[in-house]
């Protein structure tokens, strides 16, 4: 409701409150620096912090399970430090953070391009397509925005281009490890050893991986579905609980 100044007789506009969360976070301060840094960042730290308490449960519980296989066969067990350099553990990890990028960049671009109407985690079938070179003058633009042309390009794929990166890096992890892994059982029951291409070849390879992509899909599709459905109050993953089932995206 306007204000009227008394000494005008004019209406006083009053101050406006703005919902765009860009705004909201320039009126917080540059870039939207409020409260401390483990209140800006609890969810990236909650999250890192729970990966390498579980990686290093991970090494741990490897590290005995490989000496107690050594044990049953009458081999010699290995110093922990040893076993981290192992393709027992280095195969363990790389196979599960492949499967996880796949995961990660497959979603990313299929949200690109695919809709699944009332799912919080897909776009409207209404959106706009961002169109970045309309905001090359703003100055909080990042600068690959400002830039434009190949760095622009570049910069509006990064997020997949990152991911198919880690996700390249992964799965040569899991070959390296696994060949070393595979190469041991071989030598183990006096068999020879096989070249990189051999392995990555073998139904072995990809065994491990298949049995590991398949329940990342399974795991995608379920939240894509369930959140047409199914809510939880103050999660961005889904949407708002008095939102109708049609609705789709945040």
């Amino acid at each position: 409701m306007a204000v009227t100044d008394d000494r005008t007789g004019r209406a006083a506009a009053e101050p406006q409150r703005s919902g765009d969360p860009d705004q909201q976070g320039r009126q917080r301060g540059e870039g939207g620096h409020e409260g401390s840094f483990l209140r800006r960042n609890g969810l990236a730290i909650a999250c890192f912090t729970l990966f390498f308490v579980f990686w290093a449960s991970q090494a741990v519980t490897g590290w005995h399970v490989y000496n107690e296989d050594a044990l049953t066969h009458g081999e010699a067990t290995v110093a922990f430090a040893h076993y981290l350099t192992s393709g027992h553990f280095i195969e363990a990890t790389f196979e599960n953070w492949e499967s996880e990028f796949l995961q990660m960049f497959a979603f990313v671009l299929l949200t690109a391009w695919l809709v699944q109407r009332g799912s919080s985690e897909s776009k409207s079938e209404d959106d706009e397509p961002d169109a970045p070179d309309a905001n090359r003058g703003d100055p909080e633009a990042p600068s690959p925005v400002r830039r434009g042309g190949l760095w622009l390009k570049l910069y509006e794929n990064s997020l997949v281009l990152a991911f198919v990166a880690l996700f390249l890096l992964s799965i040569a992890g899991h070959a390296f490890g696994g060949l070393a892994e595979y190469n041991e059982e071989q030598e183990a029951h006096g068999q020879e050893p096989v070249s990189t291409v051999e392995f990555v070849t073998s139904s072995d390879f990809w065994f491990q991986s298949f049995q590991n992509w398949q329940s990342e899909f399974l795991a995608v599709g379920s939240i894509v579905v369930l959140t047409i459905f199914l809510r939880q109050k103050n999660s961005p993953e889904s949407k708002p609980v008095h939102a109708a089932n049609w609705r789709t995206g945040e």
